[in-house]
């Protein structure tokens, strides 16, 4: 993932998203090519990684990073994310 010079947009996986700048219900960026708006935030150490933190489910790690993540961020082994 990177960041535009402006840091309005983020690079990821092949795919531009630009920030809503708060216009977003539940959602703060959308993909510039379809439109399709996420929640889009940074790796908390505590794991509330989610919109509402009342949410029990996991988030979702991309394998391409989720070793970093539970590594570096969480302090812990990779755990293993359930399949849906």
């Amino acid at each position: 993932m990177t960041f535009s010079k402006t840091g309005k947009s983020i690079h990821y996986d092949g795919r531009t998203f630009q920030t809503l700048r708060g216009r977003g219900y539940k959602a703060n960026y959308f993909d510039v090519e379809t439109g399709e708006e996420f929640w889009i935030s940074g790796p908390r150490k505590d794991g509330k990684d989610r919109l509402y933190s009342e949410s029990t489910q996991p988030v979702d790690v991309d394998d391409d990073v989720a070793e970093e993540y539970w590594r570096d961020i969480r302090g812990q082994k990779r755990a293993e994310t359930p399949k849906r």
